[in-house]
């Protein structure tokens, strides 16, 4: 590239030059730990025990991780989390952000309301609501057995128990994402003209036919966006399970990236660690693209 074209650009060389920096930020964190990880699954590279020294085993650790059980209960695990906290977390979220929309005087506590809990981080979330479903001492039992629907003998073993345990956790993700949707959503409901609303009353329009006339399809395009956030997001979920349950009763809590956090980190084996990581970006890019173009094409 000549000094007098850095000099005076043409259009397809600043559109380059403005766009190298984000191109070599991209491969840097993007890029390259990603060819590192595929590298590293075709090794045999543990760090407990032996000399240390990766050895090349081919797909030896791609077969095995298709006969592993502890994979495909973990992906189990990971898939149901997606399918329920997802359109439970857009439900709780729209109707949220439906009310943060209402015409209150002060508005800022409502709002703000809505970010606090977005703002949390998730492994302090966790704590929080394992203790809200400790079977002795935990506020939901409490208020269980003040209401008559249990007693001390016959309070609900929330974390202990595989099905509830699993709920509680899911409950947990929705109270903690929904507040995200409804950020997203809420700005979509500020963008639609009120001149709608008003000539759908002139016209004898019901409150529910709104809502399904106007409110919905104008508000799609949020709602897309807020379900490919949401599910890319579902499918790597770690901190709340872990600091919940640490993936109990047994391993039916455990999510994929609990699985490669337990095989890479106390396990210290990298090698099978990178696989499990190269199967959940398979999957993660799976789902989400089939998603996106489900959604996309209904969206149309």
């Amino acid at each position: 590239m000549s000094m007098t074209r850095l000099r005076d650009p043409s259009e397809k060389t600043l559109g380059f030059l403005l766009l190298l920096p984000a191109f070599i930020l991209l491969a840097m964190i993007v890029v390259y730990p990603i060819g590192k990880l595929i590298f590293n699954s075709f090794f045999d590279l543990r760090l407990s025990g032996g000399d240390g020294q990766a050895k090349f085993v081919g797909f030896e650790n791609y077969v095995l991780v298709w006969q592993d059980a502890d994979f495909w209960n973990a992906t189990k695990n990971t898939v149901l989390i997606t399918l329920i906290t997802v359109p439970g977390a857009l439900v709780v979220g729209l109707g949220l952000a439906m009310l943060a929309n209402l015409p209150f005087k002060r508005k800022w506590p409502v709002r703000l309301a809505l970010l606090l809990p977005w703002a949390l981080p998730l492994s302090f979330a966790g704590l929080i609501f394992a203790w809200f479903f400790h079977t002795e001492y935990g506020l939901v039992n409490d208020v269980l057995r003040r209401l008559g629907l249990s007693t001390q003998d016959s309070a609900t073993m929330w974390l202990l128990r595989p099905g509830w345990a699993f709920t509680a956790i899911c409950i947990t993700i929705i109270w903690k994402t929904s507040s995200f949707m409804a950020l997203i959503l809420l700005a979509g409901l500020q963008m639609i003209p009120k001149s709608l609303y008003e000539a759908a009353d002139v016209d004898g329009a019901s409150k529910w036919q709104q809502f399904c006339q106007i409110t919905i399809p104008m508000l799609m395009p949020s709602i897309i966006v807020a379900l490919i956030f949401r599910t890319i997001t579902a499918l790597q979920t770690f901190d709340i399970p872990y600091t919940m349950t640490k993936g109990g009763p047994g391993n039916s809590t455990e999510t994929l990236a609990m699985l490669i956090h337990k095989t890479t980190i106390e396990y210290l084996d990298v090698g099978y660690g990178s696989t499990l990581a190269v199967f959940m970006f398979v999957i993660s890019l799976f789902i989400t693209g089939f998603y996106l173009k489900r959604v996309g094409s209904n969206a149309q």
